[in-house]
């Protein structure tokens, strides 16, 4: 199935249910399976546990292009040691992703409720994650003062997107924010929070919105995060459903950050 200009509609992993069994290839792994109807997944094991580089060169070897993967940052570093002290893990993280090659998309960091924002200790944090990563970012943060002006144009200057989620933890989580050359959505279930799907009306607004996005040239990522009932691989396939009622020709899965120079 091809995506419309530069949108990319995923799952948090690339389970194959047994309800949509019927929709993907029938050969292969899970993620080759997978990677035949999707082009793009967001790495969720990665927060709980490491990957070999190995792992991760595999994962690269048995997708196509323009296949992507998000990976989010392990919890070590975001939960743990909440931004702090983090300069080991953090390398060892990006050493490992460095397997997917150039098939590594986007950096998920994903911060905890309770974690406000520190221009000593988050603000430093971005700064150095920056200036390791030639990529893109994207950045969940789910504390009200990480929604201020001033930490919005931090993250824009940084080259940072501010995920839109779904639930929004505070309102205006629930609009892409940050760096705008980069869109990326969480959707992780309403009203049941990672186990209900999204209403139809619901999923038109989200493909009317991808397609403008597509139009207008910024790169986007939607990824549905409700995967406890299977609800997103079926949600994903309808809003690409949507999506290509008014598609133009496919030109893949873009990541604009990449041609860019680092801020200094």
């Amino acid at each position: 199935m091809g995506l419309p200009s530069v949108a990319a509609v995923g799952t948090a992993g690339w389970n194959v249910p047994k309800a949509y069994a019927s929709r993907f290839p029938t050969g292969g792994s899970h993620l080759e399976r997978y990677a035949q109807r999707f082009d793009a997944v967001e790495i969720n094991t990665s927060f709980y546990r490491p990957h070999r580089v190995a792992t991760y060169e595999r994962w690269a070897a048995a997708v196509p292009e323009p296949f992507r993967f998000a990976v989010k940052v392990p919890r070590a570093i975001t939960h743990e040691r909440r931004l702090e002290n983090a300069d080991a893990p953090l390398a060892r993280f990006l050493g490992e992703v460095a397997g997917l090659g150039p098939k590594l998309g986007p950096l998920l960091l994903q911060l905890p409720p309770s974690l406000p924002f520190q221009a000593g200790t988050g603000g430093g944090f971005l700064q150095r994650l920056r200036h390791a990563v030639p990529g893109s970012i994207v950045c969940e943060p789910r504390h009200v003062s990480w929604f201020a002006p001033d930490v919005d144009a931090l993250l824009a200057d940084l080259r940072i997107a501010r995920v839109a989620a779904d639930p929004a933890p505070v309102p205006q989580a629930s609009e892409p924010g940050g760096w705008r050359g980069l869109a990326y959505r969480r959707l992780h279930g309403s009203p049941r929070i990672y186990h209900s799907a999204y209403a139809p009306g619901a999923l038109d607004a989200l493909a009317e919105r991808l397609r403008a996005e597509a139009r207008d040239g910024v790169p986007s990522w939607c990824i549905f995060d409700n995967t406890a009932d299977f609800a997103a691989t079926g949600d994903a396939f309808m809003t690409l459903e949507r999506m290509m009622r008014d598609a133009g020709p496919r030109a893949g899965v873009e990541d604009r950050a990449a041609d860019e120079p680092l801020p200094r």
